[in-house]
């Protein structure tokens, strides 16, 4: 296949981002807006999902590209929404048709040679209008009480010393009156968390993931990849100034232990690969609407930039994160499949795009809901280490919902 590349004048983003919300492929950071939309041009699987490495830039180098230069991620790109199981098979997607839009102005289309119709696509999309909507129905999976008590579980096994962290998480399935519009969730968590990375994709089963990442797992640049890992959490109440309750979560030491063999098994997995890795040397203060997090950025550059790995083949030596798995990342797993008793599915699965030359960028799925018809699914979770306690997890994992569940409903969950 053929890809034209084209430079284009900017779009406005509301109808980009409603198209790649509702029908397509959407990641947008504070400074790029990238959206594929049409049919499904190749399909690239990951039968083996992570566990085994997919040469996934040389089946993006098959497809020949033409047109205008540009800039890394705007030529052939696939997304992929991949679920949090290793083992579970994935699939990278190319479309049709990518618009990649810059807060500066500047955008490309990469067409499939022959396709003309992005035109029509783009003159069909209707704004967002659908309200907030009342709950029909809705399941805790499992009940916040049994979530305390396996958060107890946990932590009588990590004073144990036989696992250093592990992150559970609990869902709540719902129904609403109407067919839920995912581009009017999006345009919600957009003014609600401008600081995250929006993002909608389909996922395998014939649903919808869309929601505002904060945590960056990995982004490729040529010979350097940049990662900023997020653990540590303190809920910030409403109308009340965030000051005092960021510094001491500066001073918190559950809270700094469990960010640091977070940042250390990072920097471990890259030293295999990487030569130079930086990591800063305190965290710094992640601030979103209802909850700051503790972020460290770790930066990392190969000398031989000919064979530096591509951005899947680093998300597959990083994922799943102790921010989202655990330490020992096998152990944790188990003690996760044991304890959590339902299949995370998407839910904290890494979730981006690749180009042809390697380039990515590979957010954690979470902080998201998954969409079918009129039902939904959202999950959260909390790090637990030997400090925890079952409570505060539980009512972390509470605000957590609350905040993503604003996007979709009038009622508190």
């Amino acid at each position: 296949m053929k890809f034209v590349r084209s430079s284009i004048a900017p779009l406005r983003p509301e109808i980009l981002r409603a198209l790649g919300a509702r029908d397509g492929w959407l990641v947008e950071t504070p400074d790029v807006l990238r959206v594929g939309f049409g049919a499904v041009a190749e399909r690239v699987q990951l039968n083996s999902g992570l566990n085994q490495p997919t040469d996934a830039t040389a089946a993006l180098r098959r497809h020949e590209l033409v047109g205008d230069k540009g800039p890394s991620g705007t030529g052939i790109v696939a997304f992929a929404s991949l679920p949090f199981d290793r083992n579970a098979p994935g699939e990278l997607q190319i479309p049709e048709f990518c618009i990649t839009q810059t807060k500066s102005g500047s955008a490309w289309l990469s067409a499939l040679e022959g396709s003309t119709k992005w035109h029509e696509l783009l003159n069909a999309v209707e704004e967002p209008t659908q309200e907030a909507q009342s709950l029909r129905s809705l399941t805790f999976q499992p009940t916040p009480e049994e979530y305390a008590h396996n958060v107890a579980l946990a932590v009588e096994i990590l004073r144990r010393k036989e696992i250093v962290k592990i992150v559970l998480a609990r869902a709540v399935l719902g129904s609403v009156p109407e067919v839920i519009d995912a581009a009017a969730i999006l345009q919600r968590l957009r003014h609600r968390e401008p600081i995250c990375t929006l993002y909608s994709f389909p996922t395998l089963d014939g649903r919808r993931y869309v929601g505002a990442s904060p945590e960056l797992l990995v982004r490729r640049s040529g010979d350097e990849i940049q990662c900023h890992p997020l653990a540590g959490t303190i809920t910030l109440p409403p109308n009340v100034a965030p000051d005092d309750y960021e510094t001491w979560l500066l001073g918190s030491s559950k809270n700094l232990h469990e960010h640091g063999v977070v940042v250390d098994e990072i920097v471990k997995n890259l030293a295999n690969i990487y030569d130079d890795i930086d990591a800063d040397a305190e965290p710094t203060i992640v601030a979103l609407r209802t909850v700051a997090h503790l972020g460290t950025w770790v930066t990392a550059k190969s000398h031989d930039a000919e064979y530096a790995p591509d951005a899947l083949e680093v998300l597959r030596m990083l994922h799943p994160t102790a921010a989202v798995g655990g330490i020992p990342r096998e152990s944790a797993y188990e003690l996760i499949c044991r304890l959590e008793n339902h299949d995370r599915g998407h839910y904290a699965g890494p979730l981006g795009w690749i180009d042809e030359h390697g380039d990515g960028e590979w957010w954690i799925g979470i902080r998201g809901v998954l969409l079918q018809g009129r039902e939904f699914e959202a999950w959260a979770g909390a790090g637990i280490v030997s400090e925890s306690d079952p409570s505060a997890e539980r009512e972390e994992t509470k605000d957590k919902l609350a905040a993503v569940l604003t996007s979709l409903l009038v009622d508190r969950v």
